[in-house]
């Protein structure tokens, strides 16, 4: 069985996000003095998760949550970020650079509601879904590639990189399913073949986990609602899911949501961090 760690983060805010103005992919605004608090709080979080992979939007506040995420963290501080387009936000076309009044103003007299109307230029949310669905099932092939090059070394079972359950204890608090991903037995059973970082944003974010939950079957946290699942993460919003793939099938992984939109860390940052989720 291949298994590996996924860690899925928001970007932190940026001053359209406070003002309420649709960023997309056309507009690339940096952190604000609150972003950069919000990504060094998710760093501090996460700062004794030893990720084995780093991956960003190759949009400015993205790169520079996951840069200010990884500086905090105590284990892999080096680790190099791969930047890739197909984690960009939902791109929103005309709306891009407006308020989201704006956009909701025009699904009204196109007679649609958000976030299914597309403005023109946007992508549809099922382009969105694809670009998504690509790269999750980049990070599978990912994971078994590593799983077999791994086992092909001398001495295998062992792993030599150190990737074991006990590196990848995590902090989450609430959202949460009961069991830990580093409690979940012992041994060979706790082993991951990556622990993966991606950071992203909102829109794309909320696609992203509606695929996994309506087309892959991924289980939730038992205390987890419907508004919470539907609801689009605060900024530098974690979420944490384990991928399980039988025999090293890539048509059927076996995903748990561990923790979604997890804000705790946020609490010491400021009250309008935690309600900031306008994407």
């Amino acid at each position: 069985m291949v298994r590996f760690g996924l860690t899925v983060v928001r970007h932190g805010e940026t001053r359209y996000n406070k003002d309420k103005i649709l960023q997309g992919q056309g507009v690339d605004e940096p952190l604000s003095a609150t972003g950069f608090r919000q990504a060094d709080a998710a760093g501090l979080f996460l700062s004794n998760v030893k990720f084995t992979h780093a991956f960003s939007s190759d949009l400015l506040r993205a790169k520079q949550t996951a840069a200010a995420i990884l500086g905090k963290n105590r284990l892999c501080k080096d680790l190099e970020i791969k930047y890739d387009a197909r984690l960009r936000e939902r791109k929103y076309g005309v709306a891009e650079g407006r308020p989201l009044a704006d956009l909701k103003a025009m699904a009204k007299d196109a007679g649609e509601q958000c976030p299914s109307f597309t403005p023109s230029g946007g992508e549809t949310l099922d382009e969105v879904r694809e670009r998504a669905k690509d790269f999750f099932e980049f990070l599978c092939q990912l994971a078994v590639e590593l799983e077999q090059k791994e086992h092909g070394k001398p001495g295998a079972p062992g792993r030599s990189s150190g990737t074991s359950g006990e590196q990848f204890v995590f902090p989450w608090t609430n959202h949460c399913s009961e069991a830990e991903p580093s409690s979940q037995g012992s041994g060979s059973s706790t082993v991951l073949a990556a622990n993966i970082l991606v950071v992203s944003h909102g829109a794309y974010m909320r696609n992203w986990i509606g695929y996994l939950v309506s087309d892959l079957n991924c289980t939730l946290p038992a205390n987890l609602t419907k508004s919470q699942l539907s609801s689009v993460s605060p900024n530098t919003g974690v979420s944490h899911f384990i991928i399980k793939l039988e025999n090293g099938n890539l048509l059927k992984p076996n995903i748990t949501c561990v923790c979604l939109n997890q804000d705790s860390h946020l609490v010491d940052v400021g009250a309008e961090c935690v309600a900031s989720k306008v994407f």
